[in-house]
């Protein structure tokens, strides 16, 4: 920041530190791979899917799923191939339109879940330690402030 403001002192560079940081926190964060996730051989993008599943409690489409993940329907329709090979989930067609599946968690997908996420909590704590309570409480509430105003106002920016 002192750089830019060395080179452009008269714009305010503060968003950039901001969104400079929330990125750079995400990068990190994805560097460091979740631990118990990969020793279950999972990555994260694997684990939300599995997590989406679990956490509603019924069958979603893969155009939900991707809703559901942030992600796109090409990269959940990979991951739901390798899923299905690893017999995490099983997938259905709709018998009243063919070309809609419904996904579900198999019991093996179910317990691993299960089986993970007290770790994958933990795991997630220990990255977070340096924050006490307030400060946490205070940080999820701004960041989600912060994608509620994105999910709504990132289309509109980008035109």
């Amino acid at each position: 920041m002192r750089q830019w403001r060395a080179v452009h002192p008269d714009l305010d560079t503060g968003p950039m530190e901001v969104i400079g940081r929330i990125n750079r926190c995400a990068a990190l964060l994805q560097q460091a791979e979740d631990a118990p996730l990969r020793r279950a051989g999972l990555t994260r993008p694997e684990f939300d899917l599995l997590g989406a599943l679990r956490r509603t409690g019924y069958e979603l489409t893969p155009s939900e799923l991707a809703r559901e993940t942030f992600s796109s329907g090409a990269a959940v329709t990979k991951r739901l191939k390798q899923l299905t090979e690893r017999g995490l989930v099983e997938r259905r067609g709709d018998p009243r339109d063919r070309r809609v599946a419904h996904v579900r968690l198999t019991d093996a997908g179910r317990d691993l879940v299960d089986g993970i996420l007290p770790a994958q909590l933990a795991y997630e704590t220990a990255v977070l330690s340096g924050l006490d309570g307030p400060e946490l409480g205070e940080l999820a509430a701004l960041l989600g402030e912060l994608l509620g105003q994105l999910e709504g106002r990132l289309g509109a920016l980008r035109a």
